[in-house]
């Protein structure tokens, strides 16, 4: 983290089966150990899975699934005079879609179905319809939010 340059973002090349960046990031938020192979084929799978389900644009459903788990706010620790506030700060576009993702990756992983194919289908198909845990995490972090309003003039 240096102190004085602002450090450039790197370009993000999208995927080669649907030319998309958002589900190239998707794709390196569900790859472990470097298995990128792996994370494309689970991903393209659940998509033709929400394909079979919805009848749908598999790409849409995961772009208003993604859309549906954005937080607009979230709370942030500042120390002021000894104490710790939670402090609600808006989210900035970026951190949106990566908080979104990593969510819906999250819940997915805790999910009880066989394969991860099939629970990432599932938790996009229910972000889709705004239920399940990832849209859950995201109004718990908009409640904390506004529990913590009465700190907001501490923001910096």
């Amino acid at each position: 983290m240096p102190r004085r340059q602002v450090v450039s973002k790197r370009p993000i090349i999208p995927d080669p089966k649907y030319g998309d960046e958002l589900v190239t990031c998707c794709i390196n938020i569900l790859m472990k150990k470097g298995k990128k192979s792996l994370a494309e084929r689970i991903i393209y799978n659940a998509f033709t899975i929400l394909q079979d389900r919805t009848g749908e644009d598999p790409l849409h459903v995961f772009k208003q699934a993604v859309d549906n788990v954005k937080p607009v706010l979230e709370v942030r620790s500042r120390r002021v005079g000894g104490s710790t506030y939670q402090i609600p700060v808006d989210v900035s576009p970026a951190r949106r879609a990566a908080l979104s993702m990593r969510w819906i990756v999250g819940s997915a992983r805790s999910r009880g179905e066989r394969g991860m194919t099939s629970r990432l289908a599932a938790e996009l198909l229910d972000a889709y319809h705004n239920t399940g845990n990832a849209v859950k995490k995201k109004e718990d972090t908009h409640r904390m939010a506004e529990a913590n309003k009465a700190f907001a003039h501490y923001r910096w």
